[in-house]
């Protein structure tokens, strides 16, 4: 195990994602954010919807994570955010030790 985590959201706006990426660097909650524009489907209070959204993909330490979601969950404008957090079991060493550096 290597330590770190990916921890995903999504936002409504291209503003929104790099102000809320922006917040989780600067805090060191995050290495790193990648934003992705996409296309949701889903279902809200009763309808389907198809939205563009903004994924942010954020590449933290394990130990940062529950920090990490208490700030997307207090710096969100969604009702009920996602928040997807994955495990990192390997990747490149070097990278994963800067990841480690960057959210301490």
């Amino acid at each position: 195990m290597s330590g770190a985590s990916v921890v995903t959201t999504t936002v409504d706006s291209a503003e929104a994602a790099e102000s809320l990426a922006r917040g989780i660097v600067e805090a060191r909650l995050g290495a790193c954010v990648q934003i992705v524009p996409i296309r949701s489907v889903y279902r809200w209070d009763g309808e389907v919807r198809v939205d563009a959204e903004w994924q942010c993909v954020v590449k933290t330490s394990a130990i940062r994570v529950d920090e990490l979601v208490e700030h997307i969950k207090a710096n969100h404008t969604y009702d009920v955010p996602e928040v997807v957090i994955t495990p990192v079991i390997g990747g490149n060493d070097d990278y994963l030790a800067w990841v480690s550096e960057e959210t301490s």
